[in-house]
Protein backbone atom coordinates (compact mmCIF):
# COMPACT_ATOMS: atom_id res chain seq x y z
CA UNK A 1 0.00 0.00 0.00
CA UNK A 2 2.65 2.81 0.52
CA UNK A 3 4.50 1.51 -2.26
CA UNK A 4 1.72 2.54 -4.34
CA UNK A 5 1.16 5.69 -2.42
CA UNK A 6 4.77 6.56 -3.23
CA UNK A 7 4.54 5.89 -6.97
CA UNK A 8 1.05 7.67 -6.76
CA UNK A 9 2.83 10.79 -5.41
CA UNK A 10 5.60 10.12 -8.01
CA UNK A 11 3.15 10.54 -10.98
CA UNK A 12 1.67 13.01 -9.73
CA UNK A 13 4.62 15.66 -9.12
CA UNK A 14 5.45 14.28 -12.65
CA UNK A 15 1.91 15.54 -13.73
CA UNK A 16 2.17 19.18 -12.22
CA UNK A 17 5.64 19.27 -13.17
CA UNK A 18 4.93 18.80 -16.99
CA UNK A 19 1.48 21.15 -16.59
CA UNK A 20 3.46 23.61 -14.96
CA UNK A 21 6.01 24.00 -17.95
CA UNK A 22 2.76 23.84 -20.41
CA UNK A 23 1.29 26.81 -18.87
CA UNK A 24 4.67 28.65 -18.66
CA UNK A 25 4.59 28.40 -22.49
CA UNK A 26 1.48 28.57 -23.30
CA UNK A 27 1.24 32.25 -21.06
CA UNK A 28 4.47 33.60 -22.61
CA UNK A 29 3.22 32.34 -26.00
CA UNK A 30 -0.35 34.61 -25.41
CA UNK A 31 1.82 37.62 -23.83
CA UNK A 32 4.10 37.48 -27.15
CA UNK A 33 0.78 37.61 -29.52
CA UNK A 34 -0.88 40.42 -27.39
CA UNK A 35 2.49 42.32 -27.32
CA UNK A 36 2.91 42.02 -31.18
CA UNK A 37 -0.57 42.76 -31.45
CA UNK A 38 -1.31 45.92 -29.35
CA UNK A 39 2.25 47.11 -31.42
CA UNK A 40 1.07 46.57 -34.71
CA UNK A 41 -2.33 48.34 -34.05
CA UNK A 42 -0.66 51.14 -32.62
CA UNK A 43 1.33 51.81 -35.75
CA UNK A 44 -1.00 53.06 -38.31
CA UNK A 45 1.72 51.97 -41.52
CA UNK A 46 2.21 48.83 -39.93
CA UNK A 47 -1.60 47.82 -39.78
CA UNK A 48 -2.12 49.26 -43.23
CA UNK A 49 0.63 46.88 -44.68
CA UNK A 50 -0.82 44.13 -43.21
CA UNK A 51 -4.67 44.32 -43.23
CA UNK A 52 -4.50 46.89 -46.79
CA UNK A 53 -2.54 44.14 -48.20
CA UNK A 54 -4.54 41.12 -48.65
CA UNK A 55 -2.20 38.94 -50.53
CA UNK A 56 0.81 39.74 -47.69
CA UNK A 57 -2.46 38.65 -44.65
CA UNK A 58 -3.68 35.63 -46.29
CA UNK A 59 0.47 34.76 -46.84
CA UNK A 60 0.91 35.43 -42.76
CA UNK A 61 -1.88 32.98 -42.13
CA UNK A 62 -0.93 30.26 -44.22
CA UNK A 63 2.52 30.88 -42.78
CA UNK A 64 0.56 30.26 -39.10
CA UNK A 65 -0.81 26.84 -40.69
CA UNK A 66 2.67 25.72 -41.48
CA UNK A 67 4.30 26.40 -38.28
CA UNK A 68 2.01 24.82 -36.33
CA UNK A 69 1.86 21.61 -38.66
CA UNK A 70 5.96 21.86 -38.70
CA UNK A 71 6.01 21.85 -35.36
CA UNK A 72 3.21 19.14 -34.62
CA UNK A 73 4.14 17.12 -37.31
CA UNK A 74 8.41 17.48 -36.68
CA UNK A 75 8.29 17.75 -32.92
CA UNK A 76 9.99 14.00 -32.59
CA UNK A 77 12.91 14.97 -35.15
CA UNK A 78 13.49 18.52 -34.69
CA UNK A 79 15.31 20.00 -31.42
CA UNK A 80 14.05 21.18 -28.29
CA UNK A 81 15.12 25.19 -28.86
CA UNK A 82 13.86 25.12 -32.70
CA UNK A 83 10.39 23.93 -31.12
CA UNK A 84 10.96 26.77 -28.63
CA UNK A 85 12.07 28.91 -31.31
CA UNK A 86 8.93 28.16 -33.75
CA UNK A 87 6.28 28.09 -31.47
CA UNK A 88 7.02 31.76 -30.70
CA UNK A 89 7.33 32.87 -33.82
CA UNK A 90 4.08 31.54 -34.32
CA UNK A 91 3.00 33.14 -31.60
CA UNK A 92 4.44 36.56 -32.82
CA UNK A 93 3.12 35.86 -36.33
CA UNK A 94 -0.79 35.37 -34.70
CA UNK A 95 0.05 38.60 -33.23
CA UNK A 96 0.90 41.01 -36.14
CA UNK A 97 -2.74 39.03 -37.68
CA UNK A 98 -4.94 39.44 -34.79
CA UNK A 99 -4.39 42.88 -34.93
CA UNK A 100 -7.07 43.29 -36.99
CA UNK A 101 -9.46 42.69 -34.02
CA UNK A 102 -8.55 46.33 -32.93
CA UNK A 103 -9.91 47.90 -35.92
CA UNK A 104 -13.08 45.63 -35.73
CA UNK A 105 -14.28 46.06 -31.49
CA UNK A 106 -13.51 48.45 -29.44
CA UNK A 107 -10.74 48.18 -26.92
CA UNK A 108 -13.16 47.53 -24.02
CA UNK A 109 -15.04 44.37 -25.40
CA UNK A 110 -11.59 42.97 -26.06
CA UNK A 111 -10.34 43.17 -22.83
CA UNK A 112 -13.50 41.82 -21.26
CA UNK A 113 -13.67 38.95 -23.71
CA UNK A 114 -10.44 38.47 -22.90
CA UNK A 115 -11.07 38.46 -19.18
CA UNK A 116 -13.82 36.28 -19.60
CA UNK A 117 -12.80 33.75 -22.11
CA UNK A 118 -9.57 33.52 -19.68
CA UNK A 119 -12.09 32.36 -16.81
CA UNK A 120 -13.68 30.18 -18.85
CA UNK A 121 -10.02 28.43 -20.19
CA UNK A 122 -8.89 27.72 -16.63
CA UNK A 123 -12.04 26.43 -15.35
CA UNK A 124 -12.15 23.69 -17.87
CA UNK A 125 -8.70 23.15 -17.71
CA UNK A 126 -8.83 22.04 -14.32
CA UNK A 127 -11.84 20.27 -14.60
CA UNK A 128 -9.64 18.19 -17.18
CA UNK A 129 -6.80 18.10 -15.01
CA UNK A 130 -8.62 17.01 -11.91
CA UNK A 131 -11.32 15.20 -13.19
CA UNK A 132 -11.12 11.25 -12.68
CA UNK A 133 -13.52 10.55 -15.83
CA UNK A 134 -11.81 9.15 -19.07
CA UNK A 135 -12.85 12.45 -21.66
CA UNK A 136 -11.52 10.12 -24.35
CA UNK A 137 -15.03 9.75 -25.86
CA UNK A 138 -15.28 13.30 -26.05
CA UNK A 139 -12.58 13.19 -28.52
CA UNK A 140 -14.21 11.79 -31.86
CA UNK A 141 -17.08 14.31 -31.07
CA UNK A 142 -14.86 17.22 -30.26
CA UNK A 143 -12.76 16.18 -34.01
CA UNK A 144 -16.33 15.90 -36.11
CA UNK A 145 -17.47 19.32 -34.81
CA UNK A 146 -14.12 21.04 -35.56
CA UNK A 147 -14.31 19.81 -39.10
CA UNK A 148 -17.30 20.94 -39.46
CA UNK A 149 -16.63 24.74 -37.92
CA UNK A 150 -13.71 24.62 -40.31
CA UNK A 151 -15.46 23.69 -43.55
CA UNK A 152 -18.15 25.78 -42.46
CA UNK A 153 -16.02 28.88 -41.97
CA UNK A 154 -14.52 28.32 -45.31
CA UNK A 155 -17.77 28.25 -47.13
CA UNK A 156 -19.04 30.94 -45.63
CA UNK A 157 -15.91 33.06 -46.74
CA UNK A 158 -18.57 33.56 -49.91
CA UNK A 159 -21.80 33.32 -48.69
CA UNK A 160 -21.44 36.34 -46.08
CA UNK A 161 -24.23 35.18 -43.94
CA UNK A 162 -24.50 36.45 -40.85
CA UNK A 163 -26.88 34.04 -39.28
CA UNK A 164 -24.15 31.10 -40.18
CA UNK A 165 -21.40 33.50 -38.55
CA UNK A 166 -23.27 33.30 -35.35
CA UNK A 167 -24.11 29.84 -35.53
CA UNK A 168 -20.78 29.18 -36.22
CA UNK A 169 -19.42 31.45 -33.03
CA UNK A 170 -21.53 29.66 -30.54
CA UNK A 171 -20.27 26.03 -31.94
CA UNK A 172 -16.69 27.49 -31.97
CA UNK A 173 -16.98 28.50 -28.46
CA UNK A 174 -18.54 24.90 -27.39
CA UNK A 175 -16.02 22.81 -29.37
CA UNK A 176 -13.16 25.12 -27.93
CA UNK A 177 -14.24 24.75 -24.25
CA UNK A 178 -14.83 21.20 -24.66
CA UNK A 179 -11.44 20.46 -26.25
CA UNK A 180 -9.73 22.77 -23.27
CA UNK A 181 -10.72 19.87 -21.22
CA UNK A 182 -9.71 17.15 -23.34
CA UNK A 183 -6.40 18.63 -24.51
CA UNK A 184 -5.68 19.03 -20.58
CA UNK A 185 -6.03 15.19 -19.96
CA UNK A 186 -4.36 14.05 -23.06
CA UNK A 187 -1.49 16.45 -22.03
CA UNK A 188 -1.28 15.31 -18.52
CA UNK A 189 -1.08 11.72 -19.42
CA UNK A 190 1.96 12.44 -21.46
CA UNK A 191 4.20 12.06 -18.43
CA UNK A 192 7.42 13.89 -18.38
CA UNK A 193 7.99 14.67 -21.82
CA UNK A 194 10.43 16.99 -21.29
CA UNK A 195 10.56 21.04 -23.22
CA UNK A 196 9.59 19.10 -26.51
CA UNK A 197 6.19 17.99 -25.08
CA UNK A 198 5.86 20.58 -22.81
CA UNK A 199 5.59 23.57 -26.29
CA UNK A 200 3.76 21.21 -27.98
CA UNK A 201 1.44 20.78 -25.47
CA UNK A 202 1.48 24.68 -24.77
CA UNK A 203 0.58 24.99 -28.88
CA UNK A 204 -2.33 23.09 -28.08
CA UNK A 205 -3.79 24.79 -25.55
CA UNK A 206 -2.49 28.37 -27.10
CA UNK A 207 -5.24 27.30 -29.89
CA UNK A 208 -7.60 26.28 -27.70
CA UNK A 209 -7.75 29.56 -26.11
CA UNK A 210 -7.44 31.71 -28.77
CA UNK A 211 -10.34 30.11 -30.88
CA UNK A 212 -12.13 30.47 -27.97
CA UNK A 213 -11.51 33.98 -27.34
CA UNK A 214 -11.83 34.82 -31.14
CA UNK A 215 -15.44 32.79 -30.95
CA UNK A 216 -16.27 34.78 -27.99
CA UNK A 217 -15.40 38.55 -29.46
CA UNK A 218 -17.37 37.45 -32.46
CA UNK A 219 -21.02 36.92 -30.28
CA UNK A 220 -20.28 39.32 -27.93
CA UNK A 221 -17.91 41.80 -28.80
CA UNK A 222 -18.58 45.67 -29.63
CA UNK A 223 -18.07 46.62 -33.05
CA UNK A 224 -16.77 49.96 -33.96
Amino acid sequence: MERYQTQARTISIAQGGVMRGVYGWMGGGLALTALVSLMTASSPALLQAILGNRILFYALVFGELGLVIAISGAINRISATTASALFLLYAAVNGLTMSSIFVAYTSTSIASTFLVTSGMFCAMSLYGYLTRSDLTSWGSFLFMGLVGVVIASLVNMFLHSSMLSWVLSVCGVIVFTGLTAYDTQKIKQMGNAGRKGAVLGALTLYLDFINMFLSMLRLFGDRR
